[in-house]
């Protein structure tokens, strides 16, 4: 409710300059996430990219690149799109920020999030991003993913992209999980 660090956040460095949820991932907004991600309605990408343009035109953040966080090789196949791809690409079509998707590339599969303690969070996604450094070198870099709920996902990814030269990472989202670990 309130701008400033989370609990959390204060506890441990950030990768990343900062991270911003739109909502908290409750009610009709984690229905609508859980039929874009689940149930293929990707009609719903649209409909939900709409908040992180309203809330990202009210940042001021000097963007260079938008990369959505990459999804592995299995569950893309198994759903045959990535959901942070139906966010991103409308929020770079509006700002006309550089869509760059290949920024982050995922080198290695990783088990579902959900159910795991922060720490098998951070473990789980630990080396399982890369970047290309002509894709991101001396740019500022804003990821996209649907929901953030320990940031494990989003640390990780940022700190693929400040290895291969990004000058700095933010992170948007559409929700953020309340619950505490």
């Amino acid at each position: 409710p309130t701008q400033g660090l989370c609990f959390d956040c204060h506890q441990r460095p950030l990768t990343t300059i900062a991270i911003r949820s739109w909502a908290i991932f409750n009610g009709p907004l984690r229905t609508a996430i859980h039929n874009l991600k689940y149930k293929r309605d990707i009609s719903l990408g649209i409909v939900l990219a709409q908040p992180i343009i309203d809330l990202f035109s009210t940042l001021g953040w000097e963007i260079d690149i938008i990369s959505p966080v990459p999804l592995g090789v299995a569950r893309m196949n198994e759903r045959g799109y990535n959901q942070s791809v139906l966010l991103a690409r409308p929020l770079a079509m509006s700002t006309g920020i550089n869509y760059r998707p290949q920024a982050l590339n995922r080198v290695r599969e990783t088990i579902s999030q959900v159910g795991l303690t922060v720490r098998q969070r951070r473990e789980n996604v630990n080396n399982a991003f890369r970047s290309s450094s002509g894709e991101v070198e001396g740019k500022s870099v804003l990821v996209i993913d649907d929901v953030m709920t320990s940031g494990a996902t989003l640390e990780s990814c940022a700190a693929a992209l400040i290895q291969s030269g990004a000058r700095c990472v933010y992170a948007l989202t559409l929700a953020r999980a309340k619950k505490r670990f």
